[in-house]
Order: C-alpha cells, then sequence, then structure tokens
C-alpha cells in the first residue's frame, strides 16, 4: 500500500466512524495529508499505527449541565471534553461556551490543540472542552449558576498534573472566576487547575492580550523573513473579541494600521484605523454589537451582513496588505481569497483555529500568498497558560514585561521550527506542511516511545 492510500484509508475509517463532524474530518485531513513528506521518509510512523491512534481522543467526556434560570426555571445544556493526547504532557485547552458547540466542533479544536501546543516548546497535551450553552442575553446570576452546574460535573476530570482548561469563546475572566470558585468550594483545595486566572488569585500577566499579541509577533517574524515589517501596512481584522481587539492593540504598537473589525451581525471599515477605545468600550463594556460602533465614529463605515458578498465575508473585501482572520472556523472563503489577492494581501495569519476553508487554502497556495496557519500563529494564548502554570507551581507572579519577553520569544521559536521544517521537506514557506509535521513529529515520537499505551 502506497504512504497516500494509508493516508486516505485512515481518512476513510474516519469518515465512517465520526459521521456528521465535518470540522473535525476537515482539520484531520488538512493535517494527514501535510504529513505525507514524512511519512513517506518515516516508515515507523505507518508501522506503529500512529495516525490510526492520534485521530481517535483518549477520552471523550460529555455530560449534562442543569442550572436554574432567573425565573426559577430549569435549564439543561450538553458539556464536553475532549482529553485528546497526553503523549507530551497534562491535557490543555480551552472551554468554550456557545450555541454552535458539539462534540464535532470540540474534536476539531482538540486535535487542532494537540499540534499547537507541541509547537510551543513546553509540555501540554491537548485537549478541549465547553457547552452549547450562549452567554449572551444572560444575566451575570444566570452566567454564574451555569458555571457553578458545568465545574459540578468537569471537576471530576482535572487536575493540575491530568488536565488545566482555559478559556475560550464565550469563556473569560468572568466565567473563570466562577468555574474556579465552584472547584475550590467542591475540592476545599487552592490549586492551578484553569488558566486565565484573576491577578489577585494566580492568573498571569499577558494572559488576556496573550493570543492576539502572539499572532501580531508571528507576522512580524514571517514578514522579516522576506525583508518587510508590519509598519505602516494596512491590515484587516476579523472579529471583535478578545483575540482580534488584542490584535489590533499590538499592531498599532508595531506601527500598522488596522482597518476593520467585525462580528456576527456585520462589518466596521475605518481607513485611518480602528478607534481601539471605542472598541473596548462597545464590546468589553457594553458587550453590545459594532454596529454602535459606526455611531460614535463618523470616519467609519458599517457594512451589515445582508451586505456580505455571496459567499463571501465584507472584512476580506477591503484593501490591505495583511489580512488577520481572528474569529471563528471557516470564515475565509474562496471567494475571500480571491478577492484578497486581487486587493494586494501579500500575507494571511490566522488568529482563529482554522477560520480558511479548504478551497480557500489551495487558492492561497497556488497563488503564493504568505500563509500563518493558525496552530502556528494564534499559539500565544496557550503558551502563555502554561507560563501560567508555571507560575503557579513556583507560587511566583512574573512582571508583564517578562511574560512579553517570554511570549514574543515563544512565537519566534515557533516560525523557526514551522519555517526550518519546510525547508527540511523541501517546501520552503509553507507552513501549513512545516508547522504540521514539527508538531506532529514530537508528539509521534513520544507516543512511540510511551508504547501501546
Amino acid at each position: 500500500m502506497s504512504t497516500k492510500a494509508y493516508i486516505e484509508r485512515v481518512l476513510n475509517t474516519l469518515e465512517v466512524t465520526s459521521p456528521g463532524q465535518d470540522e473535525f474530518y476537515q482539520a484531520t485531513e488538512e493535517v494527514l495529508l501535510s504529513l505525507l513528506p514524512l511519512l513517506e521518509e518515516e516508515s515507523r510512523y505507518e508501522e506503529q499505527n500512529i495516525l490510526e491512534r492520534i485521530v481517535i481522543p483518549e477520552r471523550s467526556i460529555i455530560f449534562r449541565v442543569n442550572w436554574i434560570d432567573d425565573m426559577g426555571k430549569i435549564q439543561t445544556n450538553f458539556g464536553y471534553r475532549v482529553q485528546f493526547n497526553s503523549a507530551i504532557g497534562p491535557y490543555k485547552g480551552g472551554l468554550r461556551f456557545h450555541p454552535s458547540v458539539n462534540l464535532g466542533i470540540m474534536k476539531f479544536l482538540g486535535f487542532e490543540q494537540i499540534f499547537k501546543n507541541a509547537l510551543t516548546g513546553l509540555q501540554i497535551g491537548g485537549a478541549k472542552g465547553g457547552s452549547n450553552f450562549d452567554p449572551k442575553g444572560k444575566s451575570d446570576n444566570e452566567i454564574m449558576r451555569f458555571c457553578q452546574a458545568f465545574m459540578t460535573e468537569l471537576y471530576k476530570h482535572i487536575g493540575k498534573h491530568k488536565d488545566v482548561p482555559a478559556g475560550d469563546i464565550g469563556v473569560g475572566a468572568r466565567e473563570i472566576g466562577y468555574l474556579f470558585g465552584q472547584y475550590k468550594k467542591i475540592t476545599g483545595e487552592f490549586d492551578g487547575i484553569l488558566t486565565g486566572k484573576g491577578l489577585n488569585w494566580g492568573g498571569s500577566r499577558e494572559r488576556k492580550e496573550a493570543t492576539g499579541y502572539g499572532s501580531v509577533y508571528f507576522a512580524e517574524n514571517f514578514l522579516a523573513k522576506y525583508n518587510k515589517s508590519l509598519k505602516g501596512k494596512r491590515c484587516a481584522v476579523s472579529g471583535s473579541g478578545n483575540v482580534a481587539i488584542h490584535t489590533i492593540e499590538k499592531l498599532y504598537d508595531l506601527g500598522a494600521i488596522p482597518i476593520s473589525c467585525s462580528d456576527s451581525r456585520g462589518t466596521i471599515y475605518h481607513k485611518e484605523g480602528i478607534d481601539l477605545a471605542a472598541l473596548k468600550t462597545i464590546k468589553e463594556v457594553h458587550h453590545d454589537s459594532l454596529d454602535k460602533y459606526a455611531s460614535v465614529d463618523s470616519g467609519s463605515l458599517y457594512i451589515p451582513l445582508k451586505e456580505y458578498p455571496k459567499d463571501g465575508h465584507a472584512v476580506w473585501h477591503l484593501e490591505c496588505d495583511v489580512a488577520f482572520p481572528s474569529a471563528t472556523q471557516n470564515e475565509l472563503t474562496l471567494v475571500d481569497a480571491k478577492a484578497l489577492h486581487k486587493n494586494g494581501c501579500i500575507l494571511i495569519n490566522e488568529g482563529a483555529n482554522m477560520p480558511t476553508t479548504p478551497d480557500a487554502l489551495k487558492y492561497i497556495k497556488e497563488n503564493k500568498i504568505l500563509f500563518s496557519p493558525g496552530k502556528a500563529a494564534n499559539a500565544g494564548g496557550v503558551a502563555t497558560s502554561q507560563l501560567e502554570m508555571s507560575q503557579n507551581a513556583s507560587m511566583a507572579q512574573w512582571s508583564f514585561e517578562e511574560v512579553d519577553i517570554k511570549l514574543r520569544s515563544i512565537m519566534g521559536n515557533i516560525f523557526k521550527i514551522a519555517y526550518e521544517t519546510s525547508v527540511e521537506f523541501g517546501c520552503e514557506g509553507d507552513l501549513v506542511t512545516g508547522a504540521n509535521i514539527a508538531g506532529f513529529r514530537k508528539v509521534a515520537d513520544s507516543m512511540i516511545e510511551q508504547g501501546a499505551v
């Protein structure tokens, strides 16, 4: 059997055993096919059935979450924790509270997390969890009661040397606080079993900013390789959550011009640069829609969802030099990729998890647009989470500057290993292949060394 036929056999089996889990299948297909150059050189991965083993989670936990709303009515949601791979360290990955959450989404995110975590050079395995609970429109008390109910089940499956969750979409400092408080109440222990904690009780400085900042640092390294910089570059950013906001913030720090942001209802375009203070007030203080931004900033244009191009997103049809997809999966389509290319975009830098569709990725590669895959470019958040774990273990707290130096160094090292691996396998600058092979090789070698477990 040829190596490609072996990969296709694994994928075909996975499609049968994981029906309806499109995002998970998309993620595994992208990773496994990119491993072809490595697998053709190293027969031991096939001999040890590593592909069959690595695409199956070590453990998938599904549980019911009953909580009481403000009207006294019992509400029910699904809870998930997919502990995918612990070959190089304890499980690590965020918790997502969003209506779109299901088992397939959790498996896709957990699978990606394996290789993202491996690329950081830190000893952390891959996992993901969450719920189809929607925090939008809920009171603080309802969110607190949901988090307490969620942790009442989750606490059985986590631990500082076993599984250390963090935040993700819908899970910020408020939710982490409620989750940690319930864990402490149930167990009677003050452990570093969550990251993203408050600074007063074990949190790390720059954790909130880390994914966005790290994404920009990665782009900075990539452009520098080709004697370019971010200074003066027009940057299209999607999203308006934690990642997008701090991507915009760091772009300003490095002299770039972030011209856009977006949410589920529409896109803001501001040619002179997004008003960061106004954006933070709308999204972090009032938790409001971006249509309010246009009312406080007359120099901006608001493009509602109904005016988006067919099969595309308005943010990627703006003239820009660098694109930072920082919202959610499959948000950058083939139509969008063609528009970015036409408008002169030289780099697409993924701040979200798998935001680029497969056909868009193929077009980007064929047209030689620089591309930073999310498992490399957005690894700053989980890297800083591990730095928080290190601080908790030593009962220390580092300064913002110390954490930032470490984060910048980690992102530089991730770029270096992804780029050097792409050179090693004859595809210089193809960071999808470079990052996937580098992350896979570290995890797969560890699995082989630990035996059939």
